[in-house]
């Protein structure tokens, strides 16, 4: 079976992951165990005996030695949740064969179009074959696609009696919300290494990412009517927005790319008594992250001083750190995934993850962990696709990556 094949099976599967749910509550959607029953089941089909699903809806296997040669125990791992960003319910995937260079109508009743001047890196994939949506959903290769090759590398192993060490899988709940190594068990994982097959453009290679946190800042006001609010009311709203024009304008995702940070405000909800804004904020350098931290408590401290005490409660709190410092000890892993691409006919490409992995946090928790590309475009997003060509070319990488 090729990568793409199980890929259109996976996502009939709808395993969006949810952020409101308690800490407690692990996987924080039941359905993602649906698809990991379905993994356990294909995992024990292929030979891999021991494969499993913990009581979190963790999902684990191992590819047993087949050669003498003492060999590190390696670790692929991806995740089986969705983003809420988008919806991953009834996802209707469709195949463009030949892809011509133009503009793709995703859906012909709802005029929705991926337009090549709104998306240009379409151009890259003319002649290939993509895989994407009605525009309704997301698609979910992020990260959908991950699993599929890994398993399908696998599958490519066992049949052929390539030689091999011995090879631990792991298939996670949870990433997209940041909850993903909560439950991992990393010494009955027994990696010594893992790689996290997550990322975007075929060919990328990474083991830089964000230091990240979460900010609510939670703004107390005052109401009244408002024909007699003349030095009374105190709107939370406006001061909210007040708060909001304090940070930096151009350290937003829409002007930062590369190793430039940002301040992202994913949400505003409230009224005129109370009103909550969520930031996420990130930056690959600590210092830099540390100052970003920084404006939103001197903004926080500035307009309590303005309207009072208690008009602004802020919450900040750090989410994972940048897993470089955790992988250049071990920079051979980077230099063993750039020799197997390589040796597929792909090239590397070593960027910064503008956001993270499983293996941002999993590398401090003792297991260095780079991330490798899955071929998928447009995460998140209605418009997501991926080349049923990148995706062999992904499957032929891990191959090469986890045999003598």
């Amino acid at each position: 079976m090729r990568a793409y094949e199980r890929l259109l099976n996976y996502v009939k599967y709808a395993t969006t992951s949810d952020e409101r749910a308690p800490e407690t509550q692990c996987p924080s959607t039941a359905v993602q165990k649906d698809l990991g029953a379905a993994l356990v089941k294909e995992m024990l089909a292929l030979g891999i005996r021991d494969a499993h699903m913990d009581e979190f809806g963790y999902v684990y296997g191992t590819v047993e030695a087949n050669c003498e040669d003492k060999l590190p125990v390696m670790g692929l791992i991806a995740h089986m949740d969705t983003s809420p960003s988008a919806s991953g319910e009834n996802i209707k995937p469709r195949i463009v064969r030949h892809y011509d260079g133009g503009d793709i109508i995703l859906n012909q009743e709802k005029n929705i179009v991926m337009q090549v001047s709104d998306f240009p890196t379409l151009k890259a994939y003319v002649g290939q074959d993509l895989i994407v949506t009605d525009g309704t959903t997301l698609l979910g290769a992020d990260d959908k696609a991950g699993i599929s090759e890994i398993l399908t590398a696998m599958e490519t192993i066992l049949k052929n009696g390539l030689k091999h060490g011995t090879i631990r899988l792991a298939f996670t709940p949870d990433e997209e919300i940041g909850r993903g190594p909560d439950r991992f068990d990393v010494q009955g994982f027994g990696a010594e290494y893992a790689y996290t097959v997550d990322g975007g453009t075929l060919g990328k290679l990474e083991y830089e990412n964000f230091n990240a946190a979460g900010a609510d800042v939670i703004v107390r006001g005052v109401n009244t009517h408002p024909g007699e609010a003349k030095n009374k009311m105190k709107n939370s709203i406006l001061i909210g927005i007040e708060f909001n024009f304090m940070l930096p304008p151009h350290e937003i995702p829409f002007c930062t790319d590369g190793y430039e940070g940002f301040h992202h405000l994913q949400s505003i909800d409230g009224d005129e008594e109370k009103t909550v804004l969520h930031y996420i904020i990130r930056d690959h350098d600590m210092a830099k992250f540390e100052a970003k931290k920084k404006t939103f408590e001197k903004a926080a401290a500035y307009l309590n001083y303005l309207y009072g005490g208690g008009t602004i409660e802020l919450k900040i709190q750090d989410s994972y750190y940048n897993m470089k410092e955790k992988i250049k000890p071990y920079l051979f892993l980077v230099e063993d995934a750039k020799k197997a691409m390589e040796k597929a006919g792909v090239t590397p490409k070593i960027v910064p993850i503008r956001g993270g992995t499983d293996g941002s946090r999993l590398s401090f928790m003792g297991l260095p962990c780079p991330n490798l590309s899955t071929g998928g475009i447009n995460f998140h997003s209605r418009f997501e696709y991926i080349s049923i060509q990148s995706m062999d070319h992904m499957t032929d990488v891990l191959v090469n990556l986890m045999t003598v």
